[in-house]
Formats: C-alpha cells, structure tokens, sequence
C-alpha cells in the first residue's frame, strides 16, 4: 500500500474528505442517534464537506453505544453482518460492535500492514497469542498475517510453557500478544531454563494495554527480538488502527480508514499539531459501525512530520495515560505510566508491580506494591532497603508527591495472560 502510506499529505486530505462527506450523508440517514445528535447542533451532511469541517459535527463516547445496547448504532441491517466483538464491559455493559464483509476485509488490510511495517513478509511464522474470542486481538492480527500471506500461528493467551515450546519448535519469527504476558513469558523462561537462542524471534507486536520504553527494553533483552507497539481499540477496529514501524517512532495511523484528532479534554476544542490531548478517532470507511468523533480518553500527541521510513501517515505517539484512568492523588494528576516509567528506570526487571489508592483518616494515600526476586532473597536487609528506597525516590520525584513502596515476597501478584490489573483504587 506504498501510494496510501507515502501518499502526500495534499493527495490524502483529499481521499479523507471525499470518504467524510460520503460516511456522514451516510450516517445521518441510516443511524437516528447520528441524526439526532447533528440536529441538536444544527449540523447537516451539506456542511460537511472537507476534513476541515470535521470540528462542526458532535462527539462519539462509550456510554453513546451504551445506551443504544446492543445495536442501536449499526448503520446495517444485521442479514450483512458477518461478525460481532464486544468489549469487556467492566465498568457496564458491553461495547458491542459489527462488522459487514468489507470491514473485515479493511481491518485485514490494516493489520497486514502492521505485519509489514516491523518487518514481516510472507515467509514469517505469525505466532498470535492474543486472546481469540469477543476480544479483537487475536482474530485481528490472525487475518493480518494470512491477508499478508503469512502462516499465521492461532496460539491464543494461556498456557505459557506450550508457548515457549511453540516458539522454538514451530519456528514463530513474530510474536503479538500483550506486553504483560511477554514478561511473564520471560520469568518462566528462566524458571524453565528456556533461552532465547532457542528461538527464530525477529520481532514482537505488543498492545491491547499501556507500556513503557523501560518495559520495551526488557522484553527485547528477555525474548531477544525488536518490540513494537500496536494500537487499537474494539469500537474502531481492534489492533492496526496505528503500529510503530522498524524506526519506533510513533504508531502510523491508517488515514485512509481512521481521521484522528487531539482535543482539550475539558474544552473539547481541537489542539493544534503538536499537542498533547485526548484521542478522537472518526472511521470513515466502515459500514457496520461507523463512529463519527469517537472520544477514546487516551492521551496522546500526533507528529505530521515525514517518518524516515518513507511513510507520510501521521504518527501517534505512545499514550501517556487516559482522561479517565488518571488517578488524583492529593490534588496532584498521576498516571500509571509515569509510575512504571520511574520504577523501571531504577530496576529495569521490576516488571510485576501494583499501585494500590487507599483513603485513610481523609487522607489520600498511594502505595507501590513490587515483587522481589529469587535471586535478591541473598541480599541483606540493609541493600533491600537502600533497593526500596532508591524506587521511593524516583517515584517521588516523577510524580511530586510522596508514596509508600512495598517489597512484596516473589510470584505474590497474579499473572495476567491478557491485559494486567495494575490500579487498584479502593476509594471508588
């Protein structure tokens, strides 16, 4: 896809513009909701005719598919829907989404090209270890791969020693699944005296949850291959919607299918490019679920700038958090990354953590839970604590204000084979 991906940027405002304005005469039509929510602002498909009209039209949340359970939002009727995924549903019911032939088809194409970019072709082994199921990850990159004309490797989360023996047996070059079950891969590696030698690793595709550079660089010490990142979320289109190429320097948007967007999650005004602000995605080629202005919460920044990879698609850099998984913390805004960012700066293997909030006596508190490891048990006292309070210090100074950090005895947290619990707030 050479003439999307190195496309002008004059040449893909155009195509963008011309897919708007045919989606949004589209969704006013066929969705009530779309119409509605236009109607309320005075907004018809005529007013919409270029990219540059795309701030007049309303905003897109989770509780719009909410509310409109299971599918009130679908822009078909349901004889040309070939599959549904849904979210988890954690904080409700579930997100519900469908898609028609062709989505899948763009979706495929999506992620074949994720596949490219980090340098896959058609003789790699594509080992998916994502979950399979309503989830969107495994089945995502598993069309990926054959769209590409790979052989794609349908392991799915669990079962971690068969992994391990896939990953050497079957000659797996690529690996997808979520940096949280690619650490634990590592610890039982060494527990089972795996290494990474035996492998034909290359490259990994990691996604489906926050992570750092610190725990990119122990997961291509421990697995011996390059890392990359992968987003997407399942009311778009699951994994693809942008990955990192072999520079790893921000996640390239498929613009062709999704017009990204930064905006001030208080004033939702748009940012100028640059800017750091919430994530909002508008789908402009889907026919199942076409979501217009959807606000993802995350927090990101786009760089326009022409990659060194040739590629002139737009690049979202990793996202610093989300608007409604910030945690405020005495008055003072904090992120769980910025609390692995510090923690894996001090111990680069200090890969199993979990940030407890508590109130006590009105009093906000936050503690640090971190698993030690087999081979400290040796260390003295007096070195566990100067370990503990070397992390205190580098917390304390990331985010501005004090915490307590806990060394807890080694595998005490639950192992997660999908996305990792790493908040726990016991003030809500």
């Amino acid at each position: 896809m050479k003439e999307i991906e190195c496309a002008p940027r004059q040449e893909l405002a155009a195509l963008q513009s011309y897919r708007l304005s045919r989606q949004i005469r589209r969704v006013y039509e066929k969705v009530p909701v779309y119409r509605e929510k236009m109607e309320a602002v005075g907004v018809t498909p005529e007013d919409i005719a270029t990219v540059g009209d795309l701030h007049k039209l309303p905003f897109t949340t989770k509780q719009d598919l909410r509310d409109n359970y299971p599918y009130g939002m679908f822009a078909v009727p349901h004889e040309r829907l070939v599959r549904i995924h849904a979210s988890s549903g954690t904080t409700g019911k579930q997100t519900v989404v469908g898609y028609t032939q062709k989505d899948i088809d763009i979706w495929a194409e999506c992620a074949a090209r994720a596949i490219v970019a980090v340098g896959g072709t058609k003789s790699d082994f594509v080992h998916v270890a994502y979950g399979y199921g309503l989830f969107t990850g495994g089945l995502g990159m598993h069309y990926g791969a054959e769209k590409l004309g790979a052989t794609a490797i349908p392991a799915s989360a669990g079962n971690s020693l068969r992994q391990l023996e896939m990953f050497r047996d079957f000659g797996s070059s690529i690996v997808c699944m979520t940096p949280s079950y690619a650490i634990s891969l590592i610890e039982l590696m060494e527990e089972k005296g795996f290494k990474k030698e035996d492998f034909h690793l290359k490259a990994g595709v990691f996604g489906a949850e926050p992570w750092t550079d610190e725990m990119r660089k122990e997961i291509e010490r421990g697995l011996g291959l390059k890392a990359y990142d992968i987003y997407g979320l399942s009311e778009i289109a699951g994994p693809s919607v942008s990955c990192e190429c072999e520079r790893q320097a921000g996640m390239h948007v498929c613009e062709d299918h999704f017009i990204p967007e930064i905006i001030d999650p208080d004033t939702l005004e748009p940012l100028p490019p640059g800017s750091q602000g919430e994530l909002v995605f508008t789908c402009i080629t889907k026919e199942a679920l076409p979501l217009i202005r959807y606000r993802t919460r995350d927090v990101a920044k786009l760089v326009y700038d022409k990659c060194e990879c040739g590629r002139t698609l737009v690049r979202m850099l990793k996202p610093q958090g989300r608007t409604d998984d910030m945690l405020i913390i005495r008055g003072v805004n904090v992120f769980p990354s910025q609390i692995e960012s510090a923690l894996l700066s001090c111990d680069s293997r200090a890969t199993n953590y979990l940030i407890v909030v508590d109130r006590i006596h009105n009093l906000d508190r936050l503690e640090v839970q971190i698993e030690t490891r087999d081979d400290m048990l040796a260390d003295n006292i007096r070195d566990i604590e100067k370990y503990r309070a070397t992390i205190k210090a580098a917390i304390d100074s990331a985010l501005g204000i004090g915490v307590d950090v806990k060394l807890i005895e080694p595998k005490t947290l639950e192992r997660s084979m999908g996305k990792a619990v790493r908040v726990i707030d016991k003030r809500r």
